[in-house]
C-alpha cells in the first residue's frame, strides 16, 4: 500500500478523533485552581494522549499538566512535531451557525473551535505517523509529537517541556501554512495605562492576539453616536442599553484582513467630542491603520514584510483607561527602535508603558537540510512552488533551534481560525496528512 492510500484509509477515524478534541472547550483559565491552565486544558491533554495510545504510540503525561508527548521509534536521533491543545475563546456562541464545541460535520467541512487552530493539524500530523506505522516503515529514529497547553498565552507549557525533557534535533510545527515558514516576525505585547477618569465606559476585546469582533459602549448620546457610525459606514447594533460596534475577528498577525471594532468605536467617540489620554492616542496614532505608520513611519524588511499593530483589548471606565497592544516586528528590524518609539508616543499622551510579552523573531536559512526536505515533500505531493515564506504569526517553531512551521493550510485555503464558524476542509487536511507522511519518511532517512 502506498502512503496516499494508507492515509486515506484513516480519514474517518482521524475525523472522529478531531471531534473528540473539539468537544473539549480547552480555553485557558488564568486563575485556575485545577492544574496550571484549568480542567478543560487538562482534559484535552489526557484525551489526545489516550488517542495516541490507541494508535500505538508510547505516551508521557506531565503530572502537573503542563505538557505531554507521544513517541514512536528507536535510536538516539529525535524528530519533533510541536502542536497545542488550547484554543481562543469562542466569543458569542449565538453568532455561530453551529455550536463551537460540538464538532459538526457538514459535507466535507468540520466546524468547531480548534478545528484549524490547532487540534485538526496536530491530529493530522499524528495520523501521518500512524500511516507510516501501518505501512510497517522502520523507525530507526524516534518521532515525538509534543502537545503544548498554553500557546495562546505565555507558552508556559512548552517552556516547561524544554526545561525538563529531551529537545529534538530537528522539528516542525503544523500550526501555520504551506510551504515551509523560514521566518517569523518578532512579537511585542504591551499595556498602556492612564489613571485619569475616562469620559466613556467601554470594555472590549478578549485577547491581544486576535482582532476584536465587537466593542460595546454605554453612553447618553446614543442618537448622535448612531449618526456618526452610520455616516462612517461602521456596522453596529443597538440593544436599547448599549451600542455594539461590529467588526471582524482575525489573528493579530494579519489585522488588515479583519475589522477592528475597537478602532471604529473610538473614532466615533472622538468625533462625538470625547477626549482623554486613551481616546486621543487611539484616534490620532492608530485610527484605522494596521501597520503603525502614524507612530513609526514605514517599517518593513524584505525577509518578512511590514510591521503590524493590533489593539486587542481596552478597558475604559471611571477607574481609568487601559489599552492592550500586539505588534509583529520584521525580523531584521531593531526592536529597541520600536519599543522606544511607542514609549515616547505613549508618554506624550500621559500613558504609562508596560511590556507584557516579548518573543524574539525566528529565522532559519532556506538552505537548511530540514527546510530542503520539507520543501521537497511539499512540491512532490502538490506540484506547487515550495519557495519558503515568512509570516507574522508566532508558532512553537521559535521555541527550538532547527525548527520551522509547516502547514497545515494551503495557499488560497479559507482561514477561519479565531473566527466564528471556524472549520477545517477535510480534503485539504488529508492532503496535509500525505505531505506530513512523506516529510517524516524523508526525515527518517540518514
Amino acid at each position: 500500500m502506498k502512503i496516499n492510500e494508507a492515509t486515506m484509509a484513516l480519514k474517518e477515524q482521524m475525523t472522529h478523533d478531531i471531534i473528540r478534541l473539539i468537544k473539549i472547550p480547552s480555553i485557558i483559565e488564568t486563575n485556575s485552581q485545577e492544574k496550571p491552565f484549568g480542567s478543560a486544558i487538562d482534559d484535552a491533554l489526557k484525551c489526545v494522549l489516550k488517542i495516541a495510545e490507541e494508535l500505538g504510540f508510547r505516551t508521557y503525561y506531565d503530572p502537573k499538566g503542563y505538557y505531554g508527548y507521544a513517541e514512536i521509534g528507536v535510536g538516539e536521533a529525535l524528530i519533533g512535531i510541536l502542536g497545542h491543545l488550547d484554543v481562543v475563546s469562542e466569543g458569542d456562541p449565538d453568532h455561530w451557525a453551529y455550536p463551537p464545541f460540538e464538532g459538526v460535520l457538514k459535507g466535507n467541512k468540520l466546524y468547531g473551535r480548534g478545528a484549524q487552530d490547532d487540534k485538526g493539524p496536530i491530529v493530522a500530523a499524528m495520523y501521518a505517523v500512524k500511516a507510516l506505522m501501518d505501512l510497517q516503515v522502520e523507525f530507526k529514529k524516534r518521532i515525538r509529537i509534543i502537545f503544548g497547553t498554553d500557546e495562546k498565552n505565555q507558552w508556559r507549557g512548552i517552556n516547561k517541556y524544554l526545561k525538563e525533557q529531551e529537545v529534538p534535533q530537528i522539528s516542525f510545527a503544523p500550526d501555520a501554512s504551506f510551504p515551509v515558514i523560514f521566518a517569523e516576525k518578532g512579537v511585542l505585547q504591551v499595556k498602556l495605562k492612564s489613571t485619569s477618569k475616562s469620559p466613556v465606559n467601554i470594555k472590549a476585546g478578549n485577547a491581544l492576539n486576535a482582532v476584536p469582533e465587537s466593542a460595546q459602549i454605554v453612553c447618553n448620546d446614543y442618537l448622535k453616536l448612531e449618526k456618526i457610525l452610520k455616516k462612517n459606514g461602521f456596522d453596529y447594533e443597538n440593544d436599547g442599553e448599549e451600542i455594539i460596534v461590529v467588526g471582524k475577528s482575525v489573528p493579530a498577525s494579519k489585522p488588515n484582513l479583519g475589522i477592528n471594532a475597537i478602532n471604529r468605536l473610538i473614532l466615533a467617540v472622538k468625533e462625538l467630542g470625547k477626549s482623554s489620554p486613551g481616546i486621543d492616542f487611539l484616534a490620532e496614532r492608530i485610527g484605522l491603520t494596521n501597520y503603525g505608520e502614524l507612530i513609526f513611519g514605514n517599517c518593513s524588511d524584505d525577509l518578512s514584510g511590514k510591521l503590524t499593530i493590533n489593539i486587542g483589548k481596552i478597558d475604559f471606565s471611571e477607574a481609568g483607561e487601559v489599552i492592550w497592544i500586539d505588534l509583529r516586528i520584521p525580523v531584521s528590524l531593531n526592536r529597541s527602535f520600536i519599543e522606544n518609539g511607542l514609549r515616547r508616543v505613549a508618554e506624550k499622551y500621559n500613558l504609562s508603558y508596560e511590556v507584557l510579552g516579548d518573543l524574539a523573531p525566528k529565522y532559519i536559512e532556506k538552505t537548511h537540510p530540514l527546510v530542503e526536505k520539507l520543501t521537497s515533500a511539499y512540491e512532490e505531493e502538490t506540484g506547487l512552488d515550495g519557495t519558503p515564506r515568512s509570516i507574522g504569526g508566532a508558532t512553537y517553531a521559535r521555541s527550538m533551534e532547527n525548527c520551522v512551521a509547516f502547514g497545515a493550510f494551503f495557499p488560497g485555503q479559507a482561514r477561519t481560525e479565531h473566527q466564528v464558524d471556524e472549520f477545517i476542509d477535510l480534503d485539504f487536511l488529508m492532503k496535509a496528512v500525505q505531505i506530513y507522511a512523506k516529510s517524516i519518511q524523508l526525515l527518517l532517512e540518514n
